[in-house]
């Protein structure tokens, strides 16, 4: 009798151009698994994604570690990843993405995983090809990336940043994990900081890059300065930086946000973004 290949199962080295190809229909929709990916070559494993497949070709993928990311999934692919995922809740953290997957995959699973913390149904997600100066709006040039002995001044910043939106702290008891991962983003010039005298009173850091996008997140002022109109030139400038290759080859920048947040809506309108489609982000 002959016996088939499960539908779902972890990617190889040898799915990577095809996972990419995937990611690579809507780059900015899919820029967090891409990002992930491209990372990989550093580490020889794609593991962490799981990839549906129809008469063996590959035509759904979902990153699926502490965040699960769905990637091009239809209703057959969610079944199948829900089916492989069930287990899992004690390990996961969120499900995020395309709000039409998020939400399908998330209502497969709740009856598996319980209740979330909450679920953020509609995340604009935005982007922008045009750099802030050439629509002649305000840079503060004092921005750039962040230095490596500057961890310990970003940390308070990333910490307040952290808790504020998700609800809860990234850490309890000792912070050198979560202080690793500020640390790995600084050492890449992926976090963009202002500074005065020794504190960061700005920072948004790049959480991912890849087929030529980059995706902000983090963006944080000190709550001591807001609403004097400083976000605006402090988040242009780094959009500005971004768009000139600071961080590599990047034509488009992209970043989602909740929409009851109505003063960040308005803020990343000024400085050029526009909505290109909606995120969803379940938190457990």
């Amino acid at each position: 009798m002959l016996r088939t290949r499960p539908a779902v199962r972890p990617l190889t080295p040898a799915d990577r151009d095809a996972a990419l190809a995937l990611c690579g229909r809507d780059p900015a929709r899919h820029l967090f698994v891409a990002a992930r990916i491209e990372e990989s070559a550093r580490t020889g494993s794609l593991s962490s994604v799981l990839g549906h497949r129809v008469d063996g070709e590959l035509d759904a993928i979902c990153w699926a570690n502490a965040n699960i990311v769905p990637v091009e999934t239809d209703d057959s692919a969610r079944a199948a990843l829900a089916e492989r995922m069930r287990r899992w809740r004690p390990s996961t953290a969120s499900v995020l993405g395309p709000r039409e997957e998020v939400l399908d995959l998330w209502d497969r699973l709740a009856r598996h995983w319980g209740p979330p913390r909450a679920i953020r149904a509609d995340q604009p997600l935005m982007t922008t090809r045009t750099k802030p100066s050439a629509r002649g709006l305000e840079i503060d040039h004092r921005v750039r990336p962040a230095w490596d002995g500057e961890v310990d001044a970003v940390l308070p910043a990333a910490t307040h940043m952290f808790t504020h939106e998700i609800g809860y702290p990234p850490y309890v008891g000792s912070s050198r994990a979560y202080r690793a991962a500020v640390a790995g983003l600084i050492a890449r010039r992926h976090t963009f900081v202002l500074v005065e005298q020794g504190e960061v009173i700005f920072k948004t850091d790049i959480g991912s890059l890849a087929l030529g996008c980059a995706q902000l997140q983090g963006v944080w002022l000190t709550p001591r300065l807001r609403g004097r109109g400083l976000s605006g030139p402090l988040l242009a400038a780094v959009v500005d930086q971004v768009l000139d290759g600071r961080v590599g080859p990047v034509t488009e920048v992209s970043l989602y946000v909740n929409d009851f947040n109505v003063a960040a809506l308005a803020l990343y309108e000024r400085i050029g973004f526009t909505t290109v489609g909606t995120f969803a982000t379940v938190l457990l």
